[in-house]
């Protein structure tokens, strides 16, 4: 069996967000367990390791949940909370 991560479990469980651009599950990652470095799509500046961000799929993908999970991205707190809606 492996091994348990319990740094990540403490992370807690992703939170659930209604916006006008769908279903999304946000999670947030602490200074702790920022491990690497990413692009926000928000700004497309880089979010540090060692930066608290969230990470972000939505759960109402036109192909699925797995596919949803599968293009979750780390954004900026900020970037997030500000986003545009674009149509």
């Amino acid at each position: 069996m492996p091994e348990i991560d319990l740094e990540r479990a403490r992370a807690g469980i992703p939170s659930h967000e209604s916006a006008p651009d769908g279903e999304w599950s946000v999670r947030r990652i602490t200074e702790r367990n920022a491990a690497k470095d990413y692009i926000c799509p928000g700004c497309h500046r880089v979010i540090p390791s060692g930066l608290a961000h969230l990470v972000v799929w939505q759960e109402d993908s036109l192909f699925g949940a797995a596919a949803g999970l599968a293009g979750r991205r780390h954004w900026h707190v900020n970037c997030w909370r500000t986003r545009s809606y674009k149509y």
